[in-house]
């Protein structure tokens, strides 16, 4: 069990968004968005050259979570939302 809230994750996981991730991303032309926390799941969306290259599930578990997990919380569980399902989370 992760012993923060979503609105205490939140602030943290878009400062390592902001400051770790999507500047790696951004060397190869991706791009990575916080979609939103619930129920202690980060939701995000690859973006950018991210989209459709063969590398993003992988660039997703060996950056995105690696790094979410190392500096949050080893249980974090990191949802990639497909384009156009921003406003279905509960469907993923």
């Amino acid at each position: 069990m992760i012993p923060f809230s979503d609105e205490d994750l939140k602030p943290a996981v878009q400062n390592i968004v902001d400051n770790k991730i999507s500047p790696m991303l951004a060397t190869d032309g991706g791009a990575m968005q916080l979609i939103d926390v619930l129920n202690q799941k980060v939701y995000i969306q690859l973006q950018g050259a991210c989209v459709g290259c063969s590398a993003s599930g992988s660039t997703l578990k060996f950056v995105v979570e690696k790094e979410l997990k190392t500096a949050i919380h080893p249980d974090l569980i990191i949802i990639n939302v497909p384009i156009g399902m921003e406003d279905k989370l509960e469907e993923l």
